[in-house]
């Protein structure tokens, strides 16, 4: 990242921004063909004068990249929301330094809070995977109906209001400060119905940035087949996302 990049957390001073970031975060979702929770620049600007956001710019006062924090179920959940990156910016890694400079924020505000996110972006999922993110299904998230709301705006509501908000072309990743320092076994031991030992071994997602194209690809070939085939549901289906998912964690 350029060092002439100032990364911090944003202040009442600066709310003269959120008009122009509002402005870009609905630019860029319709450029992606994706949606995510519109939000005022009031929203925004009160989110500044909480502390709950971060902001970029340069030494001029140029804005570079935002990213706000919100928490549901009582301060149980937290989420960073509405990362957007300047287009003259993008591809100079000042998204990854928004995204650590959020998370330790969400950490230092919101020690035990799980820290989650949905997205369709595999740069982002980089990101949310290096700071010890792993992918979840959606039942590990907030049940919040506020936080489901946020998704009204995005193009793909119909696929996951088909699915019962189980699952849609975004990834669930969740980071759990309760698990995140316990060490992961690389073999898990599985005991099944019939008493039989079997053990999987462990793929893990940190890292294997290949896997995670796979992942995407494959969950997207999945939804939208059957979103073109009228098929409303996957339950029941060996094919569905849960179990690909499990699929694609565990040998």
């Amino acid at each position: 990242m350029d060092n002439s990049i100032i990364v911090r957390v944003a202040t009442s001073d600066d709310v003269h921004y959120a008009e122009q970031i509002t402005t870009e975060m609905a630019e860029s979702a319709k450029a992606r063909g994706t949606g995510i929770a519109k939000r005022s620049p009031e929203y925004v600007a009160q989110k500044m004068r909480e502390g709950k956001a971060v902001i970029a710019h340069t030494a001029d006062g140029t804005w570079v990249g935002f990213c706000y924090i919100e928490a549901w179920e009582h301060e149980k959940y937290v989420a960073n929301s509405g990362l957007i990156v300047s287009p003259p910016f993008r591809k100079s890694g000042v998204a990854r330094a928004i995204k650590k400079r959020i998370f330790e924020l969400s950490r230092e505000k919101y020690p035990e809070a799980k820290i989650f996110g949905l997205t369709t972006g595999l740069a982002v999922m980089k990101i949310n995977s290096e700071l010890g993110y792993e992918p979840v299904t959606y039942s590990e998230l907030t049940s919040d109906e506020e936080f489901w709301k946020g998704c009204q705006s995005c193009v793909n509501y119909e696929i996951l209001m088909s699915k019962q908000r189980k699952n849609c072309l975004c990834t669930a990743m969740l980071y759990d400060p309760a698990t995140a320092k316990a060490p992961v076994p690389a073999v898990q031991t599985v005991v099944t119905p019939q008493g039989k030992i079997k053990r999987k071994r462990r793929r893990f997602f940190k890292g294997n940035f290949k896997l995670f194209e796979r992942w995407v690809r494959f969950k997207q070939f999945v939804l939208l087949r059957n979103r073109k085939n009228g098929n409303g549901s996957n339950t029941g289906n060996p094919s569905s996302v849960k179990n690909i998912l499990t699929y694609f964690i565990f040998w």
